[in-house]
């Protein structure tokens, strides 16, 4: 049986503790709120953009040249990049795990291609696949605290460099999509070659530049905007995981302190009860 000061010792620590991950949860809400505001602004602009996207590939549909643009061109999946998005740091719950395991599944999906590419962005994702002998071709740490759209940009154009150079034949994306404080859902994105938006020729632009200039223009955007958007919700996914299994943390601490407290004055009176005992005994012992 643990002597009361033990008892005490673990206790404090388990207040200790929770104090940290209370802080923590605080923190999380915090980014959460930034978080949030950038993905929900982001949204208009992504959706805006596939449809601009969509009327402008309609309008260039009688160009025989459209589908021979680089980044539309399909090919046979033999070599496929993955762009991985985890976080850099833990304590956010099943959020990491989850991704890392559907990167697992996306490999296991792809037996017959000749080679699976890694561009990994958070330093969860790189560890895992690096311990693993995976093929990274990059690696991106800390991108989470900065989310700068030419930052991000750069990784899109290098991956959209590779798949016009004929280095790889797909890229897809994995993220946690953002979809409320308690529920993120994994999201896979096919991202080359382009599929175009459908829906287009509802409206009649008036261009001032053959509708192909203007495809080659916003095709390269419409990439770097479909990762940007992803980096966005799994920022905002990354500080709502951890925001809830932080609360779940503290919550779990404030049981493990009213069991301890509770165990710590039974002892406390089972040892006062046999001090009582000894002391009526000794005094019987002197009648």
């Amino acid at each position: 049986m643990p002597s009361l000061i033990d008892l005490r010792r673990r206790i404090r620590s388990v207040k200790n503790t929770q104090q940290i991950t209370k802080a923590m949860k605080m923190v999380a809400a915090a980014r959460l709120r930034r978080a949030q505001e950038r993905v929900v602004g982001g949204r208009p602009y992504a959706a805006m953009l596939a449809r601009v996207l969509a009327n402008v590939a309609a309008a260039a549909e009688s160009d025989q040249e459209t589908m021979r643009h680089p980044l539309l061109e399909v090919r046979e999946e033999k070599r496929i990049q993955l762009i991985l998005l985890t976080s850099d740091r833990g304590l956010a719950g099943a959020f990491n795990s989850n991704i890392v395991k559907a990167a697992q599944q996306f490999f296991a999906d792809h037996p017959k291609a000749e080679r699976v590419d890694i561009e990994a962005i958070g330093r969860k994702g790189r560890d895992f696949f690096r311990r693993r002998n995976a093929s990274i071709t990059g690696e991106h740490i800390g991108m989470f605290d900065k989310a700068k759209f030419a930052d991000v940009s750069a990784i899109a154009r290098k991956v959209a460099a590779r798949y016009s150079e004929g280095e790889i034949d797909a890229v897809y994306i994995l993220f946690q999509e953002f979809k409320s404080v308690i529920s993120q859902k994994l999201s896979l994105q096919k991202i080359l070659p382009i599929a175009l938006p459908e829906g287009g020729g509802t409206i009649d632009y008036i261009y001032e530049q053959p509708p192909m200039e203007l495809l080659e223009e916003l095709l390269p955007r419409y990439i770097d905007t479909s990762v940007y958007r992803a980096v966005l919700e799994s920022t905002a996914s990354e500080h709502a995981a951890r925001m809830t299994a932080m609360d779940a943390a503290t919550s779990n601490a404030a049981d493990v302190i009213s069991r301890l407290t509770m165990y710590m004055n039974r002892v406390r009176q089972a040892s006062i009860t046999r001090e009582i005992i000894e002391v009526v005994s000794g005094a019987a012992a002197l009648e």
